[in-house]
């Protein structure tokens, strides 16, 4: 990737700067939207992939765009064995040179969960624990970071743009505008491996303990933390 660029933001402060980028590219595609992020943040730009249901639409146009972009994957010990195959067959497939797997720091494992069922007693806890502390950490070199999440997904995401700045960051949403449909033929278009357990009725897939098939007509993220009013990790309220 090229060097940093220097961004000005004396006249213009960084939600008013993203607000215009979203406004500028509220009709455009994704490969544009991800190309002008990496023209407007170069070296502090990463991309935070789950490897999931959807991952391989994204990573495949960053393969495209800018194959050495730092893709940030975070190993958070209770991720599907199906997940950590496909994270490494699809970064083989797709030439991306910058994997990087995030994993929580040991001692605070050791000390907040150490027999593995932290999730059992307190999903928030694990999920900041072996989700948000670990990004926090990965993203402090970085100015933005581009995400896999689209409108359709429901909840929160319904109204979100293109670029957004939250907290301390840039957020960069390429597809947010796309539909099932729209990612389905991307899949075939380009003959992208599927998640194996897509087939299973795992439309969106994180950590095993708090993931479930979902029912015929139910929304996308209804099998993650079932029976809960959780619906976020919490990576996207922080960074």
């Amino acid at each position: 990737m090229s060097g940093t660029p220097v961004i000005d933001l004396k006249a213009e402060g960084p939600k008013a700067h993203a607000a215009r980028l979203a406004a500028d590219h509220s009709a455009s595609e994704a490969t544009e939207i991800l190309r002008t992020a990496v023209e407007e943040f170069g070296d502090s730009l990463a991309l935070v992939s789950s490897f999931g249901a959807e991952s391989a639409v994204l990573l495949h146009i960053a393969s495209r765009v800018a194959p050495d972009l730092p893709v940030i994957f975070l190993e958070t010990g209770k991720h599907f064995a199906q997940t950590l195959n496909y994270r490494r067959k699809l970064a083989a497939k797709l030439g991306l040179t910058n994997v990087q797997d995030i994993r929580p720091a040991a001692d605070e494992v050791a000390a907040e969960d150490p027999d593995g069922d932290l999730w059992r007693r307190d999903t928030d806890a694990c999920c900041t624990l072996r989700k948000v502390r670990p990004l926090d950490t990965a993203l402090s070199g970085y100015g933005a970071w581009v995400t896999g999440r689209k409108q359709f997904h429901g909840g929160a995401r319904v109204s979100l743009p293109a670029f957004e700045h939250t907290g301390s960051h840039y957020k960069v949403n390429p597809l947010v505008r796309w539909n099932p449909d729209d990612i389905s033929a991307y899949f075939e278009a380009n003959d992208l491996p599927p998640h194996p357990l897509v087939a299973q009725g795992f439309p969106s897939i994180g950590c095993w303990p708090c993931t479930h098939p979902v029912g015929e007509g139910e929304d996308a993220r209804s099998g993650r933390w079932r029976g809960q009013a959780k619906t976020e990790c919490g990576i996207h309220g922080r960074a």
